[in-house]
């Protein structure tokens, strides 16, 4: 062995990941609008999502490639961090494709004309011609991109076929032999190995791929790599996650988070299930033979497989925890004329692109509203001029975006076609409108405590101890949606319409009682007005939250979307189940609160 061997060696491993990524950008290019269209329609359960990740990651081959688009479809708004879940699994299991077909390298010189044909020597050479001649000799775009790929596919194994000489010839030196026979005899050593070339890489199918070149020699064994084997599932997740952190909103991020548990979830699983298994004597038959390329991708696969079958079921904690991980990030009051910046023509070309800029002013306008909402509330308990200033500047800085992010809306709408883009556009204009409705709605309630507060008077201690029940229920409702529509959650959307029941049978309840204290001559007619003019406004907020809550879950249903009326009357009917316990359980929790109240 000498430093040229060395040079073939890594000659070879450059011209294998160059190869790699000139297919898969290839695929990529080619596929981007069908694969990014089915990735958006996604709305089914966690193994339809499985199934989807796992395709589209066989398609583009990289599964860094198909989890980075689902953080940024995330990002935009377009699918919800559930709904990524059993797509990032699937693509985990999609990227052992990519080792099935470097299993070719197990082919030997025996065997049917059509095997042989198959073998890299051949394949590899064929591929180079086949892609320059549709290059050289067809000027469509899209031939040119087909060219690309099977020249990316020659390369590849070209690649490999230079990796796998050098290989031999340092097999003979018994380098390959030792290194692989200190991994073996160290797991946490062969764990980091794996992981830390994989992140230099980045890429699993590549550093597997490397694997299997080596595998030639016939000097690996099962006991010596599967630890390796583990170990590149770490590196390769640790590279998505930074991908996804970039410039990246929460839920975003919370996309590479996801798939770091995941790939520790299955390293733990793997390793304690081969420990037991080896410890039991199951495994002595092939813990010390000699393993090859073909075995290599068979065992990838099984592992991730068998996982991705294993903990599907559990995607939910995955969830729980990347929400107690990545916090939400406060809205940094001041810079919203930076953020309608973001609604930029270039976008426009680009759907996802341009809604994720939509969605994100959205989410601000919907915190500002709420902000203003809380801060309204509070007036009544002590009046503060400057707070006063603050939300009619907001107020202004709410009704901006709208205005813009309408306009921005319009513009899209010029050039989509897909009815899917057509129906997130609509949800954003109506969301829009109750955005800005509870702004305005915010103002409201603040003028009337700036009323009371400039005529010197106030409502009185028990009006406004059950003022403090039905604000508490109106930030609870507010929670509800604004969780419903910042993750598009069914299940946090499902629970608006409960409660606005009980906002409605509260606030009913609160004007019994004031009429009662206008009777008896304990309240003055004008704060008796202003206190009835409050509760108006309670109810009208109940009611955004209402549409709100409907139209998330009548995008999430289509079968509902025409009949949103006929939905919500069906559920205050008391036909549904589900409505039934969150309405009681709230009303019966609140009402004792007002009891409560009252009493003291």
């Amino acid at each position: 062995m000498n430093i040229f061997n060395v040079i073939t060696l890594f000659g070879g491993l450059a011209m294998f990941l160059y190869g790699m990524r000139m297919m898969g950008d290839g695929l990529k290019t080619s596929s981007s609008g069908t694969l990014k269209k089915a990735m958006e329609r996604i709305t089914g359960t966690p193994l339809k999502a499985f199934l989807l990740g796992l395709t589209v990651t066989a398609v583009v081959q990289s599964s860094t490639a198909t989890i980075v688009l689902t953080s940024g479809l995330v990002g935009a708004g377009i699918i919800s961090l559930g709904q990524s879940l059993g797509i990032i699994i699937g693509a985990n299991v999609g990227t052992t494709i990519t080792g099935q077909i470097i299993r070719l390298l197990d082919l030997n010189s025996s065997g049917t004309w059509f095997l042989q044909f198959l073998k890299p020597s051949t394949l590899a050479p064929l591929a180079l011609i086949i892609g320059i001649v549709i290059i050289m000799g067809m000027k469509s775009s899209d031939s040119a991109k087909i060219g690309h790929i099977i020249i990316g596919f020659g390369i590849l194994f070209s690649g490999l076929l230079t990796m796998t000489d050098a290989v031999g010839v340092l097999s003979d030196s018994g380098i390959v032999e030792r290194l692989f026979s200190v991994l073996g005899e160290n797991p946490l050593l062969a764990y980091l190995s794996g992981a830390g070339v994989a992140f230099a890489l980045q890429s699993s199918s590549a550093t597997i791929g490397i694997l299997q070149a080596f595998s030639t020699s016939g000097q690996l064994t099962f006991g010596e790599i599967y630890t390796v084997l583990v170990g590149v599932y770490l590196g390769d997740c640790v590279t998505t996650a930074i991908v996804c952190n970039i410039g990246a909103k929460p839920d975003a991020k919370r996309v590479g988070v996801v798939n770091i548990l995941y790939n520790l979830s299955k390293s733990a699983l793997i390793l304690l299930v081969v420990t037991i298994i080896h410890k039991a004597g199951l495994l002595d038959g092939i813990w010390n033979q000699a393993i090859y390329s073909g075995g290599i991708a068979n065992t990838n696969t099984v592992f991730n497989l068998a996982c991705a079958l294993i903990l599907l079921p559990f995607v939910g904690i995955y969830e729980k925890v990347s929400y107690k991980l990545v916090k939400n990030e406060p809205v940094a009051l001041g810079k919203y004329d930076e953020m309608l910046d973001s609604l930029n023509p270039v976008f426009i070309s680009t759907p996802a692109m341009a809604f994720g800029r939509c969605y994100d002013v959205l989410l601000v306008m919907c915190q500002l509203a709420r902000t203003n909402i809380r801060h309204a509330l509070d007036m009544f308990f002590q009046f503060d001029p400057q707070v006063m200033k603050q939300m009619e500047e907001e107020e202004d800085s709410i009704d901006k975006m709208a205005d813009q992010v309408s306009n921005y809306l319009v513009q899209i709408s010029a050039t989509i076609t897909s009815h899917y883009h057509v129906e997130i556009m609509n949800y954003y204009f109506s969301a829009i409108t109750e955005f800005e409705r509870l702004g305005d709605h915010a103002l409201n309630i603040a003028e009337i405590a700036a009323e009371l507060h400039n005529k010197d008077s106030a409502f009185s201690k028990v009006a406004l101890s059950e003022l403090t029940v039905l604000w508490e229920l109106l930030d609870t409702i507010l929670n509800h949606t604004s969780e419903a529509f910042r993750k598009q959650n069914l299940t946090e959307a499902r629970r608006i319409e409960p409660l606005e029941q009980v906002v409605d049978d509260l606030v009913n309840v609160l004007k019994s009682n004031h009429l009662e204290r206008l009777r008896k001559g304990e309240c003055g007619v004008f704060n008796g007005s202003e206190f009835f003019n409050l509760l108006s406004e309670a109810e009208r907020i109940s009611d955004v939250c209402s549409n709100v809550g409907a139209a998330t879950v009548a995008r999430a249903k289509p079968e509902i979307k025409h009949q949103v009326h006929n939905y919500i009357s069906m559920l205050h009917s008391g036909k549904d189940e589900e409505f039934n316990q969150v309405y009681q359980k709230t009303h019966d929790e609140y009402f004792e609160k007002l009891n409560t109240t009252t009493m003291n």
